[in-house]
């Protein structure tokens, strides 16, 4: 006789123990319905899962066994078939005990009611999973997000085990460039590769996630800390293997050691991230772990942060003036302006502010500021009778997001009545996170209001010839990195600095070198038919009083 009671209980005990299910694959649904099954004679539940009806015509099924023992009969099953509204198909199997008589009226009810509980858990289940995807993945890569990455954090925080790990937060360089030699589609594909070769390194309990973009982070053992950083530092990624095409990919990347005292996952990745700026925006190199050095440097620069803005309401940035030099008849060609920071007695060197306050538009106020004196001193010079020579002056690509940038930049320059020939805009070539149509409709524009303007240390960033080639720029200024020594122990750079000159010059570009050292540097730039230098041998940049000296008529360079 069916015992009703005992049904009830069961059947409580099951559904309080199916809630605390999250997988089909849990060894405790079987558990979970065991007493369920003896009370109603079942040996063995199947659940057959089919993504679609195509799927079942080939009997492709995901089969779970939900719960089984050894007698089950094969010739007598109790079977059930839904189908979802997303067109998921699930087909329940539920078999008797070999030797036992058929299911009764009432238990065949109890087991419809069993099988739909069943589906109803199932589908809870993949919803869940649907909802956990969502959450902990990226779904354009097919890695783990953020989300996961910080969950891991807490986990092994509250399990205090974070002093085992080392965490990472790093980017891929120039990987905007692979994006435009690839195209994006295999870009795509050659970022997913260089994740899943890093992923094949990590163990249980380690991961790599996306952040965003070409950004990500991850966390893995600290005895395999040299195999990823090597990793990082450069992996050739084969993304055609018919035509065994690769590409060299590597990453700034900063290094956290998290130590036992760690008491959040936002604590670690405020580490992280401060890091990882060093590496790539102040030191551009391919690694750096945060320590008390960079701790100090943190603290620096949250001081000067809290210092600009009374810095530039009492002008404490002055404008300094290194000499450009015409090496034909080494007379004054121009200057450039550079800032130092007269803080009290310190006079703090750009090296300490600049990158802080490139972090942010701060540098965008002191460009400004630069333009403004600048002119101011062109206009004084004009007004004493001296002789003016053209300054230029640096402008961050954080103004090309600017609109207004050429209005604002002509607003100054004829507020103070400067002709245009006197000055130049200088941006550096370093940045590649910059719209070109933007670049190009700056530089545009400031042609067109006779604004000549140059291009910064080319040769130390990733700009392509295109963007020198389509832009009608004025001046090229090529990188001291180009720049033999002396002692040709680098023929290299001999050819490297012979053809850029004639080629850019053929371009219809004016070449300037910068960091000229030496007299043999001079002479082999006049060889080369390169007639305008600046650097040390000439000059270091000058305060204003004792660069004026040399606007006298007959003043020597």
């Amino acid at each position: 006789m069916f015992d009703a009671e005992e049904y009830a209980q069961a059947m409580d005990e099951f559904i309080i123990r199916m809630e605390k299910i999250s997988s089909v694959d849990d060894p405790d649904i079987g558990k979970a319905m065991e007493r369920l099954c003896r009370l109603l004679r079942i040996a063995r539940i199947d659940a057959l899962l089919y993504d679609n009806a195509i799927m079942e015509e080939e009997g492709k099924s995901d089969m779970k066994v939900a719960y089984m023992e050894e007698d089950a009969d094969a010739s007598r099953i109790f079977s059930v078939r839904e189908v979802t509204g997303g067109g998921n198909i699930a087909v329940f199997r539920i078999y008797p005990k070999i030797g036992n008589s058929d299911w009764n009226e009432t238990e065949y009810e109890k087991l419809q009611v069993l099988e739909k509980l069943l589906y109803s858990f199932n589908g809870r289940i993949r919803v869940m999973h649907i909802v956990e995807n969502l959450t902990f993945h990226d779904q354009g890569l097919g890695t783990y997000n953020l989300n996961y990455f910080m969950k891991m954090l807490g986990m092994i925080i509250e399990q205090h085990t974070a002093q085992k790990y080392v965490a990472g937060y790093f980017n891929l360089k120039r990987f905007s460039v692979v994006n435009q030699r690839l195209g994006r589609k295999a870009g795509t594909r050659v970022m997913r590769l260089f994740i899943q070769g890093l992923q094949d390194k990590l163990t249980e309990n380690e991961v790599v996630a996306r952040v965003g973009g070409d950004n990500f982070v991850i966390l893995f053992y600290e005895e395999r800390m040299e195999d990823i950083k090597q990793y990082l530092t450069e992996t050739y990624i084969v993304y055609d293997p018919d035509i065994k095409e690769s590409i060299a990919l590597s990453a700034y990347t900063g290094y956290y050691r998290i130590p036992e005292t760690c008491n959040t996952p936002t604590d670690i990745m405020d580490c992280l991230s401060a890091a990882f700026h060093v590496a790539k925006s102040v030191l551009r190199t391919n690694c750096v772990f945060y320590d008390k050095q960079l701790i100090q440097a943190q603290n620096d620069g949250k001081l000067i942060e809290s210092l600009f803005p009374g810095a530039i309401r009492k002008e404490e940035f002055l404008v300094y003036y290194q000499p450009k030099v015409l090496l034909k008849d080494y007379r004054l060609a121009g200057a450039e302006a550079l800032c130092r920071w007269k803080h009290g007695e310190e006079l703090i060197p750009p090296n300490r502010f600049i990158p802080v306050l490139e972090q942010g538009n701060a540098v965008c106020i002191l460009d400004f500021y630069m333009l403004e004196h600048v002119c101011a001193d062109i206009r004084r010079w004009i007004d004493e009778g001296r002789r003016v020579v053209k300054v230029s002056v640096n402008f961050s690509r954080r103004h090309m997001v600017d609109p207004d940038l050429v209005e604002r930049i002509l607003q100054i320059v004829d507020r103070y009545r400067v002709p245009h020939q006197y000055i130049e805009i200088e941006l550096t070539e370093t940045t590649t996170d910059v719209d070109f149509q933007d670049l190009k409709k700056v530089v545009s524009g400031l042609k067109d209001a006779g604004i000549s303007t140059s291009v910064d240390d080319f040769g130390i960033g990733y700009s392509s010839i295109n963007l020198i080639r389509e832009s009608p720029w004025s001046v090229l200024k090529i990188d001291r990195s180009f720049l033999p020594s002396g002692d040709q122990s680098d023929p290299q750079k001999y050819v490297m600095l012979k053809y850029l000159i004639a080629m850019f010059q053929d371009m219809g570009l004016e070449c300037i070198v910068e960091g000229v050292e030496t007299v043999e540097q001079v002479k082999l730039l006049k060889e080369n038919n390169c007639y305008l230098a600046q650097g040390f041998y000439f000059d270091k940049p000058l305060p204003v009083e004792e660069f004026e000296k040399k606007l006298l008529p007959d003043a020597a360079v």
